[in-house]
């Protein structure tokens, strides 16, 4: 499966809107994890099977509650059993549909 996730904090003591802190703290545990993923200015994917993928999530989210008293969590999956490697597949055949 690949699951796109978002992850912020809200609520935070020092009146700063920059969240990267907090979320380098999350992408920090996803690129730890050794599943395959991919981070952009929106959403970080995932891609593995369901319990190791929520896993990181869940820890991701709490590396992040520790930056403000709330958390903002943003999920998308594409569940496909049987199907790996989908994280670039998908991308490669949009590219390839695109040079036709």
């Amino acid at each position: 499966m690949l699951v796109a996730f978002s992850v912020a904090p809200s609520g935070g003591a020092d009146g700063s809107d920059s969240v990267h802190d907090a979320v380098a703290a999350a992408v920090r545990i996803v690129r730890e994890s050794g599943l395959p993923n991919h981070t952009d200015s929106m959403f970080t994917t995932i891609e593995g099977e369901w319990d190791e993928v929520f896993d990181v999530i869940k820890r991701a989210t709490e590396a992040v509650g520790a930056f403000g008293s709330r958390v903002s969590l943003v999920l998308k999956a594409d569940i496909r059993p049987g199907h790996t490697g989908e994280l670039t597949g998908k991308v490669e055949r949009l590219e390839q549909a695109l040079d036709k």
